[in-house]
């Protein structure tokens, strides 16, 4: 059974930084690609960023690259998303997904999804 498990997120000011972790169980990055989305209730989901053997990792928006990065520890079964520079635009509740093999088109429609943690950006 696969599980992604999300902790961090909270409230941070314009320019933080702030770090979210997902905890996975149930697959291998061997075959799995692992990614991050986010969404503001009431707008579309936006993907992030995604990363398997394949193609890397991709980013889905400019305005995300170079603040964004994405870093794994295998052995603890982890996949982090760092975030520089925070922008109270950037507040959302944050997902963790994966899927098999190849990240999703438009970096959202993940076969298994976290739970979303909140990130809020504001003085």
């Amino acid at each position: 059974q696969v599980q992604l498990v999300q902790s961090g997120g909270g409230l941070v000011q314009p320019g933080g930084t702030l770090r979210l972790s997902c905890s996975y169980s149930g697959i291998s990055l061997d075959y799995y690609a692992i990614g991050w989305y986010r969404q503001v209730p009431g707008k579309e989901r936006e993907g992030i960023l995604c990363m398997n053997d394949v193609e890397g990792t991709k980013y889905y928006a400019d305005s995300m690259k170079g603040r964004f990065t994405l870093s794994t520890d295998g052995a603890k079964h982890t996949v982090s998303l760092e975030m520089n520079s925070l922008k109270v635009e950037d507040t959302a509740v944050y997902y963790c997904g994966a899927s098999g093999y190849l990240c999703p088109e438009g970096g959202v429609q993940y076969d298994h999804w976290g739970q979303g943690t909140q990130v809020t950006v504001s003085s």
